[in-house]
C-alpha cells in the first residue's frame, strides 16, 4: 500500500482498505531497519520523524546496525535518547577493541608497549587474526544499555515485539533471533565479517545477518503488521570503476544477494525511507551527526503518509516507556563455561570480583577488560539474569579461548644510544603449565641484545617470573667522568670510548593488587663489563673499568595508573627498587662488604584542558655502604632509550654525561595533543647528582644541572616518533634528539 492510499483512507475509506480492523486504533505498523554499519545511524533520525508524526510502532525487525538501533528502541529508548547515546560513543575505541592501559598488568603493559606487530604462529605457518576486534567493548555497551530488560527471554515481551537476523557461519542459513539474551542476539546480528568475531549462541556460530537477509520485511509482515515502514541504508551495487580496493570488492560480493532481492522488497514496503548515504561507508562513525540528520530528512520526505498513518492509529503520539538507569546490583553466582587451558582461579583473579558484593557496570567492565588484556580469549561474553531476589543476579560467563599458543612479534626502534634496532620476538603460551607464558626477544641492529621472560600468572595470587637479559651499547664518554675506577695509566684524551656488556638473570615472585599495583621480591645475578676501547694497557689489552659478577636480592614496589606511557594525560606513577648486593667478584670481599642501592620514581599526569596535559615527576637514588663501585652509579643524560641498571634520561645533556652514587631529579612537562595523534610538548628537568649528596645536604640545594626541550611527537603504528631540541644553560650547544618506535 502506497502513501496515496493512506490519504484516501484518511478522508473516509479506511474501512474499505482495512476491513479486518474494527477501528483505526487497531492498525498495526511494522518497522524494518536494514543493516549498513555506520550508515545505520540514519535509523535514529528516521525514528525521530516517525515519532513526530505520532506513529505507533507495533513490531520491529532489523539486521546488523538495524538490529542494534531496533533493539534499543524496542526496549524503551526514544529517538532523542538514542541520538544522545550514539553521539557520546567513541566509536574508534569501541570498534578497535580498545583496552585501557589500567586493565593490563605490568607484564602485559610491557608487551603491549614494545611490539608493532603480532602474528599468530602455528605449525611453522604464520596466520592472521580472523577479525580486527573481539567486539568486547561493543558487547559491554549493549549489556549496560539493555540491562533494564535482562529478565526478558522472549523478545515478543519487550515493549515493542522485536527480532533480528543473523547468519549461520557453517551453513549460510538465515537465523531469526527472537528469544534468548538480547545483547547476545544483536551482537551476533551485527558481527560484521572480518571486523568482529562471530558469536556463539547455543550450538551455532553466527555473524552479520546482512550476508543473507539485510531487509527482513517478510518476517515483520508475518508478525501481523498491516503497514510496513522500511528504512533502507544499503548501498547499491558499485560499478567496476568504483571498485578501487579489496575491501570494496568484498563488500560488493557480500551485497550481491541482498541487493538483487531489494526490488521486490521495496514493492512490498508501504512507506519506504531511503536516506542519502552515498558519501558514507560502513565505518563512517565520525560522521554520525550528518548521517542521523540525513535519516531525519529522508523521513520528512514521507511526512504526508507518516502523518496520515499516525492519525489512522488514533492521532495520539505514543508514550515511550521510561528506561530506568542502571543501578548498582549484586551478583550471587557466576557460572564459567568455555575455559579449558585457564583455571577458574586465574579467571576470577582477573575479574577482581567477589560474590555477593555490590557492583556496577564500570567495575564489571574493568574485570572483563582485564581478561581481554591478556589476549588469551578471543571472546568474553556474559549473560546477566535476575535470580528472583531484589537487585540480585546470576551471571553466566561464556569464554572462547584463543587456540593459537605461538606468536611472532616484531618491532623497530631508533635512538641516540642504541642507534637502530629490529626486534624479533617469539612468544609461547602454556609452555610448561596452564596460565604461563614464555617470551624471547632477539634484537638485531647496531647493538645485538636479547630478553627472555617466563611468567606464571596467578593474578592477585603470588605469581612467579624468570628473566634473563643481555644488553650492550657503545658510547664516547667524558674522560674524567668515566675513568674514576681505572687504576692504570691512560693517555691524555678528552673522551673514552666505553662499551658496556650486561647479562642479568633474575628469579622473582610478585603479587598484584588490581592491575595497577605490584609488589615483588627476587634474586639477581649480574655480569657487568665496562671496557674502554680507547686506551690499552702496556701489554696492549683493552682496559676494563669493571668486569664483575654481582649477586643480590631485591624488592620492588610499583603503582602505575597512567593512561599512556609516552604521552600521559592522567594517572599516578610510582616505581621503587631496592637491591642488596652480597657478592662482587672483581673486588676483595674484605674491602667490599655488602652494599645496597635504592631508587624510586614517582609523579602524576593531570589534564588541564581538552588536549592539554601537565606532568610532574620526581626521582632519586642513593648507595648505602662503604663499597666504592662506581660502575653501578646513577648516570644521567639523553632521551629515548630503554635504560638499564641506573641509567636515566636528562634532557639538555647527551647520554652518560654526569652522575654519582646518589642523585635527585625533577621533571615538568606540558603536552598538547593538538590534533589526532600529533603532540607538541615542552619539558624542563633539574637535577643534583654526585657522590654523597644526601650526606652533605647538596640534594636540597639549587640544582647543579638543568635542561629544557621543545618537541614534537606522533603516535605511529610502530610506536611514538619524537624529535626534540634540547639545551642547557650550563652548556654552549643545544642538542637535537630523535627517537622512533616502541622502546626496547
Amino acid at each position: 500500500m502506497k502513501w496515496w492510499f493512506l490519504i484516501l483512507v484518511l478522508i473516509g475509506s479506511s474501512l474499505l482498505v482495512f476491513p479486518q480492523n474494527s477501528g483505526k486504533g487497531d492498525l498495526k505498523v511494522g518497522l524494518v531497519l536494514s543493516g549498513g554499519g555506520a550508515k545505520g545511524l540514519a535509523h535514529i533520525g528516521a525514528l525521530r520523524a516517525i515519532e513526530e508524526s505520532g506513529v505507533r510502532i507495533d513490531y520491529i525487525g532489523g539486521t546488523s546496525m538495524g538490529a542494534i538501533v531496533g533493539a534499543l528502541y524496542a526496549s524503551g529508548y526514544s529517538a532523542k535518547e538514542l541520538d544522545s547515546i550514539f553521539r557520546a560513543v567513541d566509536f574508534d575505541k569501541l570498534i578497535q577493541g580498545y583496552v585501557p592501559r589500567s586493565s593490563m598488568n605490568f607484564y602485559e603493559k610491557q608487551n603491549n608497549e614494545k611490539y608493532a606487530l603480532s602474528l599468530p604462529f602455528d605449525r611453522f605457518r604464520i596466520s592472521f587474526p580472523s577479525s580486527i576486534s573481539s567486539g568486547q567493548n561493543v558487547y559491554s555497551l549493549f549489556s549496560k544499555l539493555l540491562f533494564h530488560v535482562s529478565d526478558v527471554e522472549d523478545f515478543n515481551e519487550l515493549p515493542i515485539p522485536f527480532f533480528c537476523i543473523a547468519t549461520d557461519v557453517e551453513t549460510g542459513e538465515v537465523v531469526k533471533l527472537d528469544k534468548g539474551y538480547l545483547p547476545l542476539a544483536i551482537s551476533a546480528s551485527g558481527a560484521f565479517p572480518s571486523l568482529f568475531e562471530p558469536v556463539r549462541i547455543g550450538d551455532r556460530i553466527l555473524l552479520d545477518g546482512g550476508v543473507v537477509n539485510n531487509y527482513p520485511i517478510d518476517e515483520v509482515r508475518a508478525l501481523g503488521a498491516d503497514v510496513i515502514i522500511g528504512v533502507d541504508v544499503q548501498d547499491a551495487l558499485a560499478t567496476a570503476d568504483e571498485l578501487r580496493s579489496a575491501t570494496q570488492v568484498l563488500l560488493q560480493i557480500n551485497n550481491y544477494r541482498t541487493v538483487r532481492s531489494m526490488d521486490e522488497k521495496i514493492r512490498k514496503t508501504d512507506i519506504y525511507i531511503e536516506p542519502d548515504i552515498t558519501d558514507f561507508s560502513v565505518i563512517s562513525f565520525n560522521d554520525g551527526a550528518r548521517i542521523i540528520k540525513n535519516g531525519y530528512d529522508a523521513a520528512l520526505r514521507q511526512r504526508i503518509p507518516l502523518d496520515s498513518l499516525g492519525l489512522l492509529q488514533g492521532g495520539v503520539p505514543p508514550v515511550r516507556p521510561e528506561v530506568p538507569p542502571a543501578e548498582p546490583f549484586v551478583i550471587s553466582n557466576v557460572k564459567i563455561t568455555g575455559n579449558h587451558d585457564y583455571s577458574r582461579r586465574y579467571i576470577k583473579g582477573k575479574l577482581r570480583y567477589e560474590l555477593n558484593e555490590v557492583t556496577n557496570f564500570e567495575e564489571l567492565d574493568q574485570g572483563f577488560n582485564n581478561l581481554a588484556a591478556t589476549n588469551n580469549f578471543s571472546s568474553v561474553k556474559y549473560v546477566l539474569r535476575p535470580n528472583g531476589e531484589e537487585n540480585r543476579y546470576n551471571m553466566e560467563l561464556q569464554l572462547k579461548e584463543e587456540k593459537t599458543k605461538n606468536f611472532l612479534k616484531l618491532g623497530v626502534h631508533y635512538d641516540g644510544l642504541y642507534n637502530t634496532g629490529g626486534l624479533i620476538n617469539f612468544t609461547r603460551k602454556h609452555l610448561l603449565m596452564h596460565d604461563d607464558v614464555m617470551s624471547f626477544d632477539f634484537i638485531l641492529g647496531d647493538q645485538i641484545r636479547y630478553n627472555f621472560d617466563y611468567y606464571l600468572d596467578k593474578g592477585s595470587y603470588w605469581s612467579l617470573g624468570v628473566r634473563s637479559r643481555f644488553n650492550t651499547f657503545q658510547k664516547d664518554v667524558d674522560f674524567e667522568f668515566a675513568s674514576r675506577d681505572i687504576r692504570v695509566e691512560l693517555p691524555e684524551v678528552n673522551k673514552l670510548d666505553i662499551r658496556l656488556n650486561d647479562l642479568t638473570n633474575q628469579v622473582y615472585v610478585q603479587t598484584n593488587w588490581g592491575e595497577e599495583f605490584v609488589f615483588g621480591l627476587g634474586l639477581e645475578h649480574k655480569w657487568l663489563r665496562l671496557r674502554s676501547e680507547t686506551a690499552t694497557t702496556a701489554q696492549g689489552e683493552f682496559v676494563d673499568i669493571d668486569n664483575s659478577n654481582y649477586l643480590s636480592t631485591y624488592g620492588f614496589l610499583k603503582l602505575d595508573t597512567l593512561d599512556d606511557l609516552y604521552f600521559p594525560t592522567r594517572g599516578f606513577f610510582f616505581d621503587g627498587d631496592f637491591h642488596l648486593y652480597m657478592i662482587a667478584t672483581q673486588f676483595d670481599p674484605s674491602d667490599l662488604g655488602s652494599f645496597s642501592i635504592a631508587k624510586a620514581k614517582m609523579g602524576f599526569a593531570l589534564p588541564i584542558t581538552s588536549g592539554l596535559a601537565f606532568n610532574l615527576f620526581t626521582e632519586g637514588g642513593f648507595n648505602l655502604g662503604e663499597a666504592d663501585v662506581n660502575s653501578l652509579d646513577f648516570v644521567l643524560g639523553g632521551y629515548g632509550a630503554a635504560y638499564i641498571n641506573n641509567l636515566t634520561d636528562f634532557l639538555g645533556y647527551d647520554f652518560i654525561s654526569f652522575g654519582g652514587d646518589s642523585y635527585v631529579k625533577g621533571t615538568l612537562r606540558t603536552d598538547w595533543n593538538f590534533i589526532g595523534s600529533h603532540h607538541l610538548n615542552f619539558t624542563a628537568n633539574y637535577s643534583n647528582a654526585g657522590d654523597g649528596i644526601f650526606d652533605n645536604g647538596e640534594w636540597f640545594t639549587l640544582p647543579d644541572y638543568s635542561g629544557y626541550a621543545v618537541g614534537y611527537g606522533f603516535k605511529s603504528f610502530i610506536g611514538p616518533a619524537e624529535v626534540k631540541y634540547s639545551w642547557s644553560p650550563e652548556l654552549n650547544d643545544g642538542l637535537w634528539m630523535f627517537s622512533i618506535g616502541f622502546w626496547f
